[in-house]
């Protein structure tokens, strides 16, 4: 009888030793979508380490109120200049930034569309004058271009036919007939393969957002979780990882 009682608390013991273990290995990582594709590749491999991940995909202006209220996770995943001013407001660690990747704006129009020549502003111009729909994200691209439509002197003029697009790919609204033409980060264009990707914004009016990683000030330094943390930037950011995030349309850090 007491063997028996031993085992079922050995077993019991295990179980509750196993669980402990799993928690310390759970990583929740709130991100920004411009490099999904890639990210859940690179994070499928590092679970078969025997970790756990938990993404969570917002935009970035639901991001920042996650970390405000000090409920984002272990590890965040936004473009620079967010870290930087949450660092600034003391949200964020200063010494835990990593940068990531970088993007550019890009174009996309329906499958099959005729594509419009976009070399300079000029051109630019014409095309959201032209067009009788667009639309973009409420992103940092998104913040990007409503403020550079403002200084082109064309906001009014599109306000009509212009969507602002939240909590998904802004190709989306293109590929259900919603708007002509869509403007984002350039992995997330080619991330709707039934539309096609006309190229970038022309440099004289290109905006490129770097994206990074950061770590929430409630984290404390002896967390469990944070060793993980740092094992999985490391991971994310190997020439592997490079390599597919180039693929997508990404420039690495």
């Amino acid at each position: 009888m007491n063997k028996i009682l031993l085992n079922h608390s050995l077993t019991a013991l295990t179980i509750m030793i196993s669980a402990l273990n799993v928690q310390a290995d759970e990583i929740k990582v709130m991100s920004s979508v411009a490099f999904k594709e890639p990210y859940l590749k690179m994070a499928a491999e590092f679970e078969k380490k025997g970790h756990v991940i938990t993404t969570t995909w917002l935009p970035t202006v639901e991001i920042v109120k996650h970390i405000k209220a000090e409920d984002a996770g272990d590890l965040v995943i936004i473009d620079s200049k967010s870290i930087d001013s949450l660092i600034a407001q003391g949200k964020l660690k200063a010494a835990s930034k990593v940068n990531y990747v970088s993007s550019g704006i890009g174009i996309g129009v329906a499958k099959g569309a005729t594509r419009p020549v976009v070399r300079n502003k000029e051109d630019l111009h014409n095309l959201l004058i032209t067009t009788k729909s667009l639309a973009y994200s409420t992103g940092p691209s998104g913040a990007y271009l409503a403020s550079l439509f403002e200084q082109m002197g064309v906001s009014e003029q599109i306000k009509s036919k212009t969507k602002v697009i939240q909590g998904e790919p802004v190709g989306n609204a293109v590929k259900r007939g919603e708007v002509e033409i869509a403007f984002q980060q350039i992995p997330e264009i080619l991330s709707v393969p039934e539309i096609d990707f006309v190229g970038p914004l022309p440099e004289d009016v290109q905006y490129i957002t770097t994206f990074a990683f950061a770590i929430p000030s409630s984290i404390p330094t002896s967390s469990p979780s944070t060793p993980v943390v740092q094992e999985l930037i490391q991971w994310l950011k190997s020439a592997r990882g490079s390599a597919d995030m180039r693929a997508h349309g990404l420039e690495p850090y």
